[in-house]
């Protein structure tokens, strides 16, 4: 695997900054999304059609952009999360994890062994097809991939220190979205009991040295995330980035049509 420079500056205390794709899968998007700065993206497979056929062209097209290849898998299951990283995705985020068993069962799914029990595949995507010492890349895959967890239910909050300290979680990921619905306030991001969520999940993520991450839509929210110590954070996704500019763009339009 690829040195991972998200994983190296978020682990020297910095901040990393990215993207959600979940609409546009174009053999130029990671290129136009790289373009930008952002420094990582991530491909979804929770909530889109998508399978691991595209999810390896998106990967395969974001390598030599500088950007780093994420994937969120549809659940917390070897064949997701083996399976995307030999497509090449240098790391995976998990959706609904709410146990140290999950979380466990991400690490042994994502590492070689001895660390884990993931099958050995090499000269295929995720190391770029080349030949060389197996057990240099498995030693370099494990050090360099990177795990996200993600905390977005009342039983995985609940459970958020315990998921913190298995070795091998590099994030915690706040799926602000479905944890604010589990706790009975849907979409209340500045609920004094959602501002505690975010609050705990940091403080697990001090005390087990991870990184808290989060998908800020807004900028006033990205202020009060940043605040608060989150450090990997993706800035909203394609679709919605993609409607906010052309929603301006069109209503600055109208505004000139409507002076002349």
């Amino acid at each position: 695997m690829q040195p991972n420079s998200v994983k190296q500056n978020l682990m020297a205390g910095g901040s990393s900054i990215g993207t959600f794709m979940f609409e546009f899968h174009s053999a130029g998007v990671a290129r136009a999304a790289a373009s930008t700065g952002a420094e990582f993206a991530i491909f979804d497979m929770e909530h889109t059609g998508w399978n691991f056929e595209t999810i390896r062209m998106l990967c395969a097209t974001t390598h030599g952009t500088g950007m780093l290849p994420l994937v969120r898998v549809p659940a917390t299951e070897y064949h997701f999360i083996a399976r995307a990283l030999d497509m090449g995705a240098q790391g995976v985020m998990v959706p609904m994890v709410e146990s140290v068993e999950q979380a466990e069962k991400i690490v042994n799914s994502a590492k070689y062994p001895p660390v884990g029990r993931r099958g050995c595949a090499f000269g295929i995507g995720h190391d770029d097809y080349k030949g060389g010492d197996v057990v240099e890349k498995m030693t370099s895959s494990n050090e360099h991939q990177l795990l996200i967890a993600q905390i977005e239910t009342a039983d995985g909050l609940e459970n958020v220190e315990a998921i913190a300290a298995v070795d091998g979680i590099d994030v915690l990921w706040i799926g602000q979205s479905d944890l604010s619905a589990s706790i009975g306030i849907p979409g209340q991001f500045d609920h004094p009991d959602f501002l505690a969520a975010m609050d705990r999940v940091i403080a697990a993520c001090n005390a087990h040295g991870k990184i808290g991450g989060l998908m800020p839509t807004t900028l006033d929210f990205a202020e009060v995330v940043v605040q608060k110590g989150f450090r990997m954070l993706a800035w909203s996704g394609d679709v919605w980035i993609y409607q906010a500019g052309l929603k301006a763009g069109m209503n600055s339009l109208r505004e000139f049509i409507s002076k002349s």
